[in-house]
């Protein structure tokens, strides 16, 4: 391909981006907007204040979402990307960026679907942020597909064994996923003996996704995925009767 040619297929490709990510975005926003914003209680959550509504991180996170991706689509068409989303330039894949679209919407969707209603969030967030930075760092094909498969295998079995709602609080997928993710760190540790930034993935998939969900629950009042977790469960515990009697003495 020469420059020009370089230049359609990356339009087209931030046009055909924009779109997925803006239906994505109305999607989530439209799910959203059963969680009551201002003072009533449906499905039994209680927004008595807007800023201690369950609604108000995923209206910022989709919302945020749904004007960068607008913002996306205008840039892209401007640039010609919606005149050659179906011409013969198309969007230019190979086969390399093929396997790379497809396992990043397996893990995505494992993540959002099989592991976030049913699994305890700092740990499939760990597997997640492992499975991200370790798989597609450096463009290696079978870091991918070792990505897609370490993420698939607990979302699958926590779709399939607790699919009903009932069954969301069992703690037996957050287990599969505990080993899991540990099998997975001591492979990533095993390959990055010479990468300092890559012995810091274990660190980084703990702590962001802990720090999150306590500033989530305990700082904003948020409600959060799967409170009866197998960790955040414990965290839960503790802050309620070791540390919060501390300052309410």
């Amino acid at each position: 391909m020469n420059d020009e040619e370089d230049l359609a297929v990356l339009r087209t490709r931030d046009f055909w981006s924009a779109i997925a990510l803006l239906l994505g975005s109305i999607f989530f926003l439209w799910k959203t907007s059963s969680i009551p914003l201002f003072g009533e209680n449906r499905a039994g959550v209680s927004g008595a204040d807007w800023y201690n509504s369950a609604a108000l991180v995923p209206l910022g996170i989709f919302g945020g979402m749904f004007i960068l991706a607008a913002c996306l689509l205008i840039i892209s068409i401007r640039a010609g990307g919606a005149s050659t989303a179906l011409s013969k330039v198309g969007i230019g894949w190979s086969g390399p960026e093929a396997l790379r679209f497809t396992t990043i919407i397996v893990v995505l969707a494992g993540y959002i679907i099989g592991l976030v209603p049913r699994v305890d969030f700092i740990l499939c967030s760990a597997l997640l942020i492992t499975a991200l930075i370790f798989g597609y760092r450096g463009g290696h094909a079978p870091r991918m597909v070792l990505a897609a498969i370490s993420v698939s295998i607990p979302a699958c079995f926590a779709f399939f064994v607790n699919l009903p709602r009932e069954k969301w609080n069992a703690t037996n997928d957050d287990w599969l996923t505990l080993a899991v993710w540990a099998v997975f760190t001591l492979f990533v540790l095993t390959q990055s003996k010479n990468d300092r930034t890559t012995k810091l993935i274990p660190v980084l998939s703990v702590l962001a996704p802990t720090i999150l969900v306590c500033a989530m629950a305990f700082g904003f009042r948020q409600n959060v995925p799967n409170r009866g977790g197998l960790i955040f469960s414990q965290i839960e515990y503790q802050y309620y009767v070791t540390i919060k009697p501390l300052w309410s003495r």
